[in-house]
């Protein structure tokens, strides 16, 4: 959306309700207010519930441990809400969800561990009650004051437009700036475009008080993209992800696969056997792609598609409503339970449970060949879902490849073990909805 006031003159001062609605929504938004309403609401509110309402004593119950025990998982929680809020499309419950699972699984687990004395009716208390008025936060906040960004136009900033739950106003001129100095100021710096006068008036902006932000990070932050101008240090950062987690996490995936391939091989065996009575042919799909550092790698998925003797290139992308796929390949692909074989690919190191998905060979070399840069999203080990997944789905064109990378690009520069928690409940989420399969 885009609005152009006519001139400065015409942006009238900020009335009572605005201020008001604006100073609800920095006091909701504030890291105090959220830390207190953290420990009364999860850890001390239900522990005075209960003391009131509950009609047994509960003599084996420690009500000293419990308190303790919702007090730190509710604080772990928000300090995890506060690191994946600053990810990109972490709205209402997609943020909150995730920190606060983590959290009290945590300290359910230890307490389960240690065989401490704990209520579970306090616990499911604390969580409900902490979740609910984190989403509520969450969701109110946006609708108190929607975020106003004035943008100096350019040829390389247009594309900011597109992000439509922001409010743009579009100034070519420095008279056009509204003098409310709440609404931020974003700008191209690297623009060789940019007069001598605009940067002499984004200095005096950020002296009045002003925020000034640079388009390029603030399109990746709100877009959750990494746009491809040119692979350089100034773009990236660095040129390989954080090796320190990367082993972290190699361990991690192993562990949990090992654990998984256990508890789910009945589930394994019964998917299997309805792949094989579905259609002829073998339960899994076997294919060459290229993972970890371009190296080729066999993957196995469950077959979804009937065999056919097509070797074209073609024949490597799924289109939609793709004639070849069976009944219960449909069903294993919109739940995503046909990546489940790829727990093998993660015992062997080839993949991970989070990262870019793996592509064909033929399609990665023709992909190369066509994107610059392409290669570099081969720095992370490859993954069973991934940021490129849950944010845009199934591609089926070039063009569509080209965004999927700018997302996979965002991913590497990112990596991180808040970014991999995001992922993996806006993974479930896509489970649970379908969203995106072909």
């Amino acid at each position: 959306m885009s609005i152009i006031p006519e001139s400065r003159q015409a942006a009238a001062p900020a009335g009572v309700v605005t201020r008001l609605r604006r100073w609800l929504a920095g006091l909701l938004s504030s890291i105090p207010f959220q830390a207190v309403c953290a420990a009364l609401i999860g850890g001390v509110a239900p522990a005075l519930i209960r003391e009131n309402y509950e009609r047994v004593a509960d003599k084996l119950v420690s009500y000293d441990n419990s308190i303790i025990g919702t007090l730190l998982a509710a604080l772990i929680g928000f300090m995890l809400y506060r690191k994946i809020s600053v990810l990109p499309g972490t709205r209402t419950l997609m943020r909150v969800l995730p920190s606060f699972l983590i959290s009290y699984a945590l300290i359910l687990a230890i307490f389960m561990m240690w065989r401490f004395d704990y209520s579970r009716y306090q616990f499911a208390a604390s969580f409900a009650m902490v979740t609910t008025w984190f989403a509520l936060i969450a969701i109110i906040t946006p609708r108190l004051e929607r975020w106003t960004i004035a943008l100096v136009r350019s040829n390389r900033s247009t594309r900011m437009i597109d992000i439509s739950w922001i409010r743009w106003i579009s100034v070519t001129d420095p008279s056009q700036i509204p003098e409310d100095t709440a609404v931020a100021l974003a700008a191209d710096f690297s623009d060789p475009t940019l007069s001598p006068e605009w940067e002499a008036t984004l200095a005096r902006e950020v002296l009045n008080g002003r925020t000034v932000l640079n388009a390029k990070p603030l399109h990746e932050s709100l877009s959750g993209r990494v746009q491809m101008d040119h692979l350089s240090e100034n773009t990236f950062g660095h040129l390989s992800p954080d090796n320190l987690y990367a082993i972290a996490k190699q361990y991690i995936d192993m562990a949990v696969a090992a654990a998984a391939l256990i508890f789910l091989l009945p589930a394994l065996l019964v998917i299997g056997l309805m792949v094989r009575f579905d259609s002829p042919g073998p339960a899994l799909f076997r294919q060459q792609r290229v993972g970890y550092r371009g190296r080729p790698f066999t993957v196995y998925k469950f077959r979804t598609m009937r065999v056919h003797a097509n070797t074209s290139l073609g024949a490597d992308i799924t289109a939609a409503d793709d004639d070849r796929i069976t009944i219960v390949g449909n069903f294993l692909r919109k739940s995503r339970l046909d990546e489940l074989p790829q727990m093998l690919n993660i015992l062997r190191g080839e993949m991970s449970w989070i990262g870019p998905r793996p592509e064909a060979m033929r399609l990665s070399n023709w992909y190369a060949s066509e994107i610059p840069f392409y290669a570099y999203r081969h720095s992370v080990r490859p993954g069973i879902s991934g940021w490129a997944q849950v944010q845009q789905g199934h591609v089926t064109s070039l063009t569509d490849v080209k965004e999927k990378l700018e997302f996979d690009f965002y991913y590497i520069k990112y990596f991180s073990v808040w970014m991999d928690l995001l992922i993996a409940a806006k993974t479930l989420k896509v489970m649970l909805s379908g969203q995106g399969a072909k």
